[in-house]
């Protein structure tokens, strides 16, 4: 099951679709067991980012939820824009790695984002723990990705034309991502 909408790629765009109705976010299927009777089941509300409300954020967001009437299990999908399972959005983790992949210490890239240098540490550690496996199956779908000489170099490039966002929307269609 796609968790990730690839088509809401803004914040303004999520609001827009929750507010109008449509059902862009609406799974096809159960991912649970795969049935096709699935009821809107109302909200939850996801901090995005681990700063103070404004006024005029986003911050909390609305994700719309989905209860499947076989199994009673529910379900919800997110926004380009959010990283499922993360405080910190797609762009700064983007930001966070190329540093990382370019040879900058934890503690350089701690200091450059922001970040704290134990989430950096497992950032650095889950691309790669997963870098390979991930890299597989983006060589599959993106020929062009195969003309690199390592992983390190194969995400560089990856970062640079597609974006971490997008990639990783990609690798939601067969993998679970993170």
């Amino acid at each position: 099951m796609y968790r990730i909408v690839a088509s809401i790629t803004s914040l303004e765009l999520h609001a827009a679709a929750l507010a109008s109705g449509t059902d862009a976010h609406r799974p096809r299927n159960c991912p649970h067991c795969h049935s096709i009777k699935l009821w809107g089941h109302g909200f939850y509300h996801r901090k995005i980012e681990r700063i103070p409300i404004a006024k005029g954020s986003f911050n909390p967001v609305a994700i719309a939820r989905y209860l499947c009437a076989a199994c009673l299990h529910t379900c919800s999908r997110l926004p380009l824009c959010i990283a499922p399972r993360r405080w910190h959005n797609w762009a700064v983790q983007q930001f966070v790695l190329l540093l990382i992949l370019t040879g900058s210490s934890v503690r350089h890239c701690s200091n450059c984002s922001g970040i704290g240098a134990r989430t950096v540490r497992r950032w650095r550690d889950w691309l790669r723990q997963r870098g390979e496996f991930f890299a597989f199956h983006l060589r599959s779908r993106f020929a062009n990705l195969g003309r690199e000489p390592d992983v390190p170099a194969l995400w560089r490039r990856v970062m640079r034309s597609m974006g971490l966002d997008v990639a990783m929307a990609w690798l939601d269609q067969d993998l679970f991502v993170p």
